[in-house]
């Protein structure tokens, strides 16, 4: 009995033994497969750590490596690249390398974003029959998606953004149930959408933007938890698509939608972002689209959508952004758009609305324009010559001769006291700069829209200024107000009698100069308010008395009392330095900025020669722009250090936005480093400085920081603004960032920084959600 007893203990022990020789085994083959990754990765170098002895289940994670293990077995691999990243030489195998990935099983979540990986996706793909998260981003595959990948039953986002896919979406992939994100955006996919779709009920994003798709989208009125359909750029329509009614967000904008809006829309009462433009829409503009409870962005510019609107029309109070540009709309602008009480943006120009500027076409116009979209009942289109239309036509013409009547009264007016203000010898000139100019401004088709909507910023409205207003404000020029000297004038402080303080442009003119040459720069001005741009409050014109051409002009301006952002950085004498956190958002405003004079605006203003000095910063430390290319404002001419193109570079205005990034990159510089710069070679010192700290570790991109900030700034955060500025420098315009991929990199910085936490104990836990893994997914 007892040696039977003994047998048993010494058997128990053997396969105790087996099985953890079994398991080293199998931990020595994920090791393998790891170690092949990064060599068919072309050893990057954020893999240089990994080796035989690596315990890869005990890494440390980052943004840019993470690897995930439970019960001895890798269930997550994040490997994120640089955006852009080239493609892997010729010699890459992507059969290869998936053969590799098969053998990690147990794969849940799968990440490989931005590592120039190009080829076919391979069938295999679906040997990992666990993936719950596939992200294959901004890589460089081609050909159509594989459908084995619609065995995949597990999957719950597909993310296959920024590649050069081809051919149709597999008619398999509706089978993917659990699906509840499917994002395909920058492709070039192509085809109708499959029906099967409508099957996927657990979906609640679709993204299929910027690809070759047509036809009808497929109803997708059964997928409950649909909140976001994001189609633009492509080819859909005519019909407009079937939604559920939780959605959350809608994008048709440029395709070839030709219906009208449905009713249902009305209800869409979780809806914040519209955007139907760029289409041919036809038919009523619904206004409670204004009024939707959660609607914050609204775009049907570009449409033929026809209706009414009144001055009491109501308007949801989160409403940020609202379009209706390009229609042919009458009637009267609600008066809540016109609201100054948040920083709205209203563009409404080419309708027929009863604005009283020449943005608007006649009534005429519009009516026409409905009649022959056929937008009237179709009995009414089948007798154009009927009773009803000829009336319609008789009044119309009417209406269109009375108002040409008035325009030509209004003109001889104005023609008229304009040859009386020539006679009178007055000192300064009160232009009404929302009214006057706008004839000018639009008859140029130049700059925006209602820009003047942006809202008020908490400022007053832009107005006209006597010369003894600011004469008082200044204490008739002191020089204790003196500010500074520009290339063509001086800069002063002033103190209004309301007792706010203000910033006075004096601009000398040449004696031929006349207000007329000026109409349209004014104008531009007065709406050129953002939270990130010094915004305008008026002007004044001084005049010579004996022709009455201008002498100098004076723009005001609000004043920003922080100074500088260079004496919060790089000065000596400065009071106190700007923490790394309100670098990085200093830098975030200015770019911002940047983004609304090269958007906000038809067209957009660049080249602005930017420089930190060009930046202030508010009572908030809120980073405003001060100067920008205005030829009215000839300050920002001469440089220290200049711009370098390709040998023959033609068409240098393309690249205009570039210039302006090259700047900011100067100024992310100096941020950065806390050094100040003025002359070119300054900037390539430095560059190279920050060039050489990439490629190393953590205490040679410390070295090259401001000792300011030093210590408090993460190795991530920092990272990443090291890389954004260097490519700022690219001597190939068309390699520097746009400025929207500046924003998101700055963004980014600010989020790592603020999430500075020890979170390694997350390496150790069980597999986290699918749908939320610990901040890696990014839906973009």
């Amino acid at each position: 009995m007892e040696k039977d007893l003994g047998l048993e203990k010494l058997l128990v022990l053997f396969l105790v033994v087996i099985s953890i020789r079994y398991s080293e085994q199998l931990q020595s083959s994920q090791v393998k497969s790891l170690l092949r990754i990064r060599r068919l990765l072309n050893y990057p170098t954020a893999l240089n750590s990994w080796n035989n002895d690596t315990d890869f289940c005990k890494i440390e994670p980052t943004s840019i490596v993470t690897v995930v293990c439970y019960e001895e077995s890798i269930t997550q691999l994040h490997i994120i690249g640089i955006k852009g990243a080239s493609p892997l030489p010729r010699n890459f195998s992507v059969a290869s390398f998936f053969t590799s990935l098969v053998n990690l099983p147990s794969l849940k979540v799968l990440r490989l974003v931005s590592l120039g990986l190009w080829g076919r996706l391979p069938g295999k793909l679906s040997r990992l029959s666990a993936l719950e998260i596939l992200d294959l981003s901004s890589n460089y595959f081609h050909s159509g998606i594989p459908k084995t990948i619609s065995s995949l039953t597990d999957l719950q986002t597909l993310l296959l953004d920024g590649n050069r896919l081809t051919g149709r979406i597999p008619d398999g992939l509706g089978s993917l149930s659990v699906l509840a994100v499917l994002s395909l955006k920058n492709n070039s996919l192509d085809g109708p959408l499959p029906d099967t779709l409508r099957d996927m009920k657990n979906l609640r994003i679709l993204s299929l933007s910027r690809n070759n798709f047509s036809g009808d989208v497929p109803d997708l009125s059964s997928l409950g938890n649909l909140q976001v359909l994001e189609l633009e750029d492509n080819s859909f329509g005519p019909r407009f698509p079937q939604v559920g009614s939780k959605i959350e967000s809608i994008g048709l904008r440029n395709n070839k939608f030709a219906a009208s809006i449905p009713e249902k829309v009305q209800s869409y009462y979780q809806l914040e972002h519209f955007d139907i433009s760029s289409n041919r829409f036809v038919g009523p503009f619904p206004p409670s689209l204004l009024s939707l409870p959660s609607i914050t962005y609204l775009d049907v510019a570009g449409n033929k959508l026809t209706g009414m609107l009144f001055e009491d029309n109501p308007c949801n109070a989160a409403l940020d952004f609202v379009n209706l540009s390009a229609n042919l709309l009458t009637g009267t602008l609600p008066s809540c758009l016109l609201s100054s009480s948040r920083n709205r943006i209203v563009h409404f120009s080419n309708n027929c609305l009863a604005t009283g500027d020449r943005t608007q076409h006649p009534f005429s116009f519009c009516r026409n324009e409905a009649l022959a979209v056929g937008v009237l009942p179709h009995h009414q289109r089948q007798k154009p010559a009927s009773k009803v239309v000829l009336a319609l036509i008789i009044c119309g013409s009417i209406i269109g001769g009375v108002i040409l009547v008035c325009l030509t009264i209004l003109i001889v007016k104005s023609f008229l006291a304009k040859k009386a203000a020539q006679k009178t010898q007055s000192r300064f000139i009160s232009e009404d700069a929302s009214s006057s100019y706008t004839s000018k401004l639009y008859t140029d088709a130049r700059y925006i829209t209602q820009a003047m909507k942006l809202g008020a910023l908490s400022l007053p409205s832009y107005r006209t200024f006597s010369l003894e207003e600011l004469e008082v404000a200044t204490n008739n020029f002191d020089t204790a107000t003196f500010m500074g000297e520009m290339s063509n004038g001086q800069m002063y402080r002033g103190e209004m009698r309301d007792g706010s303080n203000v910033t006075i442009r004096c601009l000398k003119m040449k004696r031929s100069t006349t207000t007329q040459n000026f109409m349209h720069h004014i104008e531009l001005i007065s709406k050129l308010r953002y939270c990130h741009l010094v915004s305008a409050l008026g002007h004044c014109f001084e005049c010579y008395l004996d022709d009455s051409s201008v002498s100098r002009i004076f723009l005001v301006f609000e004043y920003v009392p922080n100074g500088t952002l260079r004496s919060w950085i790089s000065d000596r004498h400065g009071r106190r330095k700007l923490t790394w956190t309100q670098r990085i958002a200093a830098a975030t405003g200015v770019a911002k900025g940047l983004q609304f004079l090269h958007n906000g605006i038809v067209p957009g203003i660049f080249s602005n020669n930017l420089k930190i000095t060009d930046i202030m910063l508010d009572q908030n430390l809120v980073a405003k722009i001060s100067s920008y290319n205005l030829p009215i404002l000839s300050e920002n001419v001469g440089k220290e250090y200049c711009h370098t193109f390709p040998a023959g570079y033609k068409e240098r205005e393309k690249y205009e936005e570039k210039l302006d990034v090259y700047d900011f990159g100067v100024i992310l510089l100096e941020i950065i480093t806390g050094r100040q710069i003025n002359t070119r070679n300054d900037i390539l010192v430095l560059h190279n400085k920050l060039q050489v700290s990439i490629m190393g570790n953590e205490a040679s991109r410390r070295n090259v920081v401001d000792p300011t900030v030093r210590s408090s700034c993460s190795d991530e955060s920092l990272k990443t603004m090291i890389e954004i500025c260097c490519r700022c420098f690219y001597e190939d315009p068309v390699g520097r960032p746009s400025m929207e991929d500046v924003l998101w990199n700055l963004q980014f910085a600010a989020q790592v920084q603020d999430e500075r936490r020890d979170d390694s104990s997350s390496s150790n836990a069980s597999p986290i959600s699918p749908l939320q893994p610990s901040g890696q997914l990014v839906i973009q």
